[in-house]
């Protein structure tokens, strides 16, 4: 008989608390942590919410430099991936396939399209009256969707952005976070609520309507993940509503006063 002491599992509750913090603290918590202190900053300015803007994917360069500005664009959409390669890795530790445990995989492609265009639809038009009383009320900044320059590479860099955006918070947001809580034992109220306060706050810098659409979307996506067991869904849905805002506004903002 072996003397050999058994090995310890690879994830106690304790450790599984502890990476849950790096990694968040590397992606999404440390978003929600920069927003709530812009958030701050923004209501001790003169004006506050009210006279407030912010601009989302705007340019890194003079227009004079293009590709110095394209350049930069893409090493940054780049890089935004290794949290989400990190979160990935961890959970094939102990999970196998990641892709696979958190529904990322083409197993289900018809039901991930459909399923995420119908929540797209179901999300998109009264997220934009919530954005829209919010403002009205000066609950709210103005959103710049976009601030780049007059490049012909606009509209493919606000595609892989809103790609960026869509992949990072439903892999790490959702299907990580989700799996890690899950393992932890948490009661599917409280992931919801967990997931749902994190997704609203790291969109805070946008004011309370941008919060409460959030924390709503959240809830949501977080309830499917739980029902379906996959992201793919959230993922085409997040990707959509994104495009839909970053190049619909390049479009159509010049033309209209109300955005």
């Amino acid at each position: 008989m072996s003397n050999r002491p058994e090995a310890a599992p690879l994830l106690t509750p304790r450790v599984i608390r502890r990476e849950v913090v790096v990694v968040l603290a590397l992606s999404l918590g440390a978003s929600a942590v920069w927003s709530i202190v812009d958030i701050v900053g923004t209501l001790t300015e003169p004006g506050g919410l009210a006279d407030s803007v912010q601009s989302m994917n705007s340019a890194r360069a003079e227009a004079e430099r293009p590709w110095y500005d394209l350049a930069q664009q893409l090493v940054s959409l780049t890089l935004a991936m290794a949290p989400v390669a990190l979160a990935l890795h961890l959970l094939g530790l102990d999970r196998g396939n990641p892709f696979r445990a958190i529904g990322l995989d083409a197993r289900r492609p018809a039901f991930d399209l459909l399923g995420g265009a119908a929540l797209a639809a179901c999300i998109g038009i009264p997220g934009l009256g919530l954005y829209l009383s919010a403002r009205a009320l000066g609950l709210n900044a103005t959103i710049s969707a976009t601030n780049l320059n007059d490049v012909w590479w606009a509209v493919p860099v606000l595609v892989l952005a809103a790609l960026k955006n869509a992949i990072v918070e439903e892999v790490i947001g959702v299907g990580y976070l989700i799996t890690r809580l899950r393992q932890l034992a948490w009661g599917p109220v409280a992931i919801v609520a967990a997931h749902s306060l994190l997704r609203g706050t790291y969109h805070l810098y946008q004011g309370f309507g941008g919060f409460i659409g959030n924390a709503v979307m959240g809830a949501v996506f977080a309830l499917c993940f739980l029902r379906w067991g996959r992201t793919g869904p959230l993922v085409v849905a997040h990707l959509l509503l994104d495009i839909v805002a970053f190049v619909g506004y390049l479009l159509v903002a010049p033309h209209v006063s109300w955005l």
